[in-house]
């Protein structure tokens, strides 16, 4: 493809940069403010909520179906041991950080979980919007859009939400990244859910839900020139993903012996037992039924001003996928 791609470098992706010329940066916000604000790219990764954010406004960006970052989210919420703060119900009335913005995809998906499920309400809370492990202000590459009556400020100077959270200035924090306290080991932070994995688990078997952080976005202008283009890049992020899928499968004969991980070719069996062979599907058909509790999530958090359909969002050419 010779179009100037921006996106991260996972297993998912791997592939493109050894066949063609992909560009990447240290965090996910670089690869985004640089889509953005700076117009560097053609084709990018892009957080759902940045460009449901976007497409409130004129965008120049349309979504294929790839979505190259997905994460299930019942192990990114992160507590104060002394809050008092035991399970789901005791979220109420809280202190609560957030990284960059109020609804990043792992909170939209994290708070949409627990209203689901436990009957959690954002409004009855304070959020914190900072910096995780540097302080910096809210990202000021897209719009801010919540509820008007949510209280919503922003973290201190020279503050940052691991330090908060640390401390106790915050009770809870819903976070993208582990925190840099909880990797530190520290007695004074815990996850709202220990047993995450198992509640994952039974989550997704109950659900059907996987869910997605990340899409690729193509220019609008260049799908106008160029017909075939959004078929082609689509072809090519899904040889990539299917390209580390099958090296997951023929490593099962070695015991997955390329990664320093224990066991790793344990939980390889255990994913493809519980998913089936596709267990990481691109395209709508198969992600429906993840994508709708998305886009239902982001209207109800208000950050959305109206419930956006999937054929409104996703280049027409690929809704068939």
């Amino acid at each position: 493809m010779d179009l100037r791609i921006g996106c991260f470098r996972y297993d998912t992706t791997s592939r493109l940069f050894e066949t063609t010329t992909v560009e990447t940066a240290d965090t996910l916000p670089e690869i985004f403010e640089r889509l953005i604000r700076g117009n560097e790219f053609d084709v990018a990764e892009l957080g759902l909520t940045f460009y449901l954010r976007l497409l409130e406004e004129d965008t120049p960006f349309v979504a294929l179906p790839i979505f190259p970052n997905r994460v299930f989210r019942h192990s990114c919420v992160f507590v104060n041991t002394h809050a008092g703060i035991t399970g789901p119900g005791d979220l109420t009335g809280r202190t609560i950080g957030e990284f960059g913005t109020y609804g990043q995809d792992s909170g939209v998906w994290a708070k949409g979980i627990l209203m689901d499920e436990y009957g959690f309400e954002p409004e009855a809370n304070r959020w914190v919007i900072g910096g995780l492990e540097h302080p910096s202000a809210p990202f000021g590459f897209v719009p801010h859009p919540h509820p008007p009556a949510l209280d919503v400020t922003t973290a201190g100077d020279g503050k940052t939400l691991s330090d908060m959270l640390d401390a106790g200035e915050l009770d809870a924090l819903f976070s993208a990244n582990v925190p840099q306290c909880v990797l530190d080991g520290s007695p004074n932070v815990a996850r709202l859910f220990p047993d995450f994995v198992a509640r994952e688990r039974e989550y997704h078997r109950r659900t059907g839900i996987f869910p997605i952080m990340h899409t690729v976005v193509v220019r609008r202008e260049l799908l106008r020139e160029d017909p075939g283009l959004a078929r082609r890049v689509y072809a090519e992020f899904e040889a990539a993903k299917d390209a580390a899928a099958a090296r997951y499968r023929r490593n099962r004969r070695l015991y997955q012996v390329q990664t320093m991980v224990p066991w790793a070719n344990a939980l390889v069996d255990e994913t493809l037992a519980h998913f089936g062979e596709n267990w990481w599907p691109y395209g709508i058909s198969a992600n429906r039924v993840t994508l709708e509790t998305y886009l239902r999530y982001h209207y109800e958090q208000g950050l959305s001003s109206r419930l956006w359909r999937l054929e409104e969002i996703f280049a027409p050419e690929l809704l068939g996928t």
